[in-house]
């Protein structure tokens, strides 16, 4: 059986958003994010520094920009 791999989701200026990978148990997770109002964009690596960076965006950057939680 074949499956389709999933497209590149990692955000961009063109397409901005959060995108978070949780890591296995030979990887660590990983998540970046593009802000669509600002344009401000980071990454992270391993549990604690991608639950910051998700928090960061939440708070700061995608919906604090579309008039959501703030």
């Amino acid at each position: 059986m074949s499956r389709k791999l999933p497209a590149n989701l990692t955000p961009t200026e063109e397409s901005p958003g959060l995108r978070v990978r949780g890591g296995t148990q030979y990887t660590r997770s990983q998540g970046d994010y593009v802000c669509g109002g600002c344009g401000a964009e980071d990454h992270a690596n391993g549990d604690n520094d991608v639950k910051a960076l998700v928090d960061d965006y939440t708070d700061n950057h995608g919906p604090a920009h579309r008039g959501g939680r703030r």
